[in-house]
């Protein structure tokens, strides 16, 4: 295995029953950076974090963060890591700073230690303020900004943050970007989970896409948009019981995937290789009388990347949610 790799998985397998969560999942993500791993619910990203948490056994393959096996060395990978979840695990009982020094002392830090290492983090997560009040007041972000810095008391090396971001308001969520953007200046390593095509973009230096439990593609956002091969046409039409013939109409414009049709929002979007297709485009469904209501010429995103990879929007749950969440 690469020897500077902080996380390295292979052929991971996880079966709950007759619901395949991963899929001989492979996965190698270098120490220093953040690596986001995009896809919807139920594509595996949770019972990965899980698995490399040491809070599940996978049915087969290999997992080591760090050098160390998460079955065979489970303690030393606990020592290694920082975990935060999609809701934040504090005691609303509990002050802030209370929170957190208990949480170092269970990472064995003497008590002067564990009290000097609270403040700072209260001090850098912007919480000092309400340091001695409990966190069962705080409000969302606060809160999940005070399960962040809980990961990272014990200064672990490693990072895994399951949709940290999720049910945040946007100032929240911003918050927490810029958090989580300075950490890797520390040397810390982050593994991001995320079904939020813009944070992934935003944060991670590589991207792996994943979808029913396998790395469909893997590289820096820049790269991964290159794979859909031309700039992306959407067009809206007027009349929703005309998209058929629309979609008909300028189909053989693609290059490619098929075109891709979303008819509640009366959308048509195809990859396209020159630019003027967007006039041709224009021109056919005018011949028709078929009415526009937008034209817009694109640059790929991770949307679009997504879709073409798996056929399907990042937003859509795959089946293995429901198997996912009951091991959660």
């Amino acid at each position: 295995m690469t020897p500077h790799s902080a996380i390295e998985v292979r052929e991971l397998r996880k079966q709950f029953g007759d619901v395949t969560a991963l899929d001989g999942l492979h996965l190698d993500v270098p120490a220093g950076m953040v690596f986001g791993l995009l896809g919807p619910n139920g594509a595996g990203k949770t019972t990965l974090v899980r698995i490399l948490a040491t809070l599940l056994e996978p049915t087969s393959g290999e997992a080591r963060v760090e050098g160390h096996d998460v079955v065979r060395e489970p303690l030393a990978v606990r020592r290694r890591i920082g975990l935060a979840g999609q809701f934040a695990a504090v005691d609303g009982e509990l002050t802030g700073r209370e929170n957190l020094e208990m949480v170092g002392r269970l990472n064995r830090m003497s008590g002067a230690d564990a009290r000097a290492r609270a403040g700072e983090l209260l001090e850098r997560f912007d919480l000092a303020d309400a340091a001695d009040r409990r966190a069962g007041v705080y409000s969302g972000g606060m809160r999940r900004r005070l399960d962040l810095a809980a990961g990272l008391i014990g200064g672990a090396p490693v990072i895994l943050l399951d949709e940290p971001t999720t049910g945040l308001d946007p100032r929240s969520r911003q918050e927490l970007w810029t958090i989580v953007s300075e950490l890797t200046h520390t040397g810390v390593t982050v593994l991001l989970t995320t079904q939020y095509l813009e944070e992934a973009d935003r944060l991670a230096s590589e991207i792996g896409v994943v979808d029913q439990g396998r790395i469909v593609a893997q590289g820096t956002a820049s790269q991964l948009k290159a794979m859909v091969g031309g700039s992306v046409l959407r067009l809206r039409v007027r009349d929703s019981e005309r998209i058929a013939e629309a979609t008909d109409a300028v189909a053989d414009l693609a290059v490619g995937e098929e075109p891709h049709v979303d008819a509640g929002e009366r959308e048509i979007r195809l990859t396209v290789s020159d630019p003027s297709a967007s006039s041709e485009a224009i021109r056919r469904l005018d011949e028709r009388r078929l009415g526009l209501e937008s034209v817009e010429l694109q640059q790929p995103s991770l949307d679009d990347v997504f879709m073409t990879l798996t056929g399907h929007p990042v937003e859509e749950p795959a089946d293995t949610f429901e198997a996912e969440e009951a091991a959660a």
